[in-house]
C-alpha cells in the first residue's frame, strides 16, 4: 500500500513532481506514465524469476486496486446516486 511514513514521503514527493511535471506538457502523457511505471518496475528486477517477477506484479496490482478504491469506486457511486443503479 501507498501509506508510507511521512519523512519517506517528503523524500520521494520532489522527485514524483519533476516527473509529473514533465507528463502534464504532453499530449501523450498516458504513453509517458506506462513508461516511467514500466523502467521503475524493471529497475528492481535485478535477476528474472518467478519471484521477482511476482513481486512486481504484486505491487502493480495493489496499485491499481488502491485507485479504484480511493477515486474510481466513490466516482461510480456519485454516478450510481445521479443516474440509478443498474443492479
Amino acid at each position: 500500500m501507498p501509506y508510507i511514513k511521512q519523512t519517506r514521503r517528503e523524500e520521494l514527493d520532489h522527485l514524483i513532481n519533476r516527473v509529473a511535471a514533465e507528463l502534464s506538457y504532453s499530449d501523450s502523457w498516458q504513453g509517458d506514465l506506462n513508461y516511467v511505471i514500466t523502467k521503475l518496475t524493471l529497475s528492481r528486477i535485478d535477476v528474472v524469476n518467478y519471484t521477482n517477477i511476482n513481486n512486481a506484479i504484486g505491487v502493480l496490482e495493489c496499485a491499481k486496486q488502491e485507485l479504484y478504491r480511493k477515486l474510481a469506486a466513490p466516482y461510480e457511486d456519485k454516478k450510481i446516486a445521479e443516474n440509478g443503479d443498474v443492479y
